[in-house]
């Protein structure tokens, strides 16, 4: 996330995924923390997510 629109796109993005209960973008940590019910989707979809949204994302633990 490099411009300032970076974390309103990411966010929108991953709230539009079924199951996410929440989600918190930290731009200058360039990430992003997700809820979500596992029964309702997963990383997977998280990730394809953001990348439909122009973003590359992978898990951090």
């Amino acid at each position: 996330m490099i411009r300032a629109v970076c974390p309103v796109t990411v966010k929108a993005a991953l709230a539009k995924v079924d199951g996410v209960a929440r989600v918190d973008v930290a731009f200058e940590k360039r990430e992003a923390v997700v809820t979500f019910d596992e029964a309702k989707t997963s990383v997977e979809k998280l990730t394809r997510a953001t990348a439909e949204a122009g973003y590359s994302s992978s898990l951090k633990l």
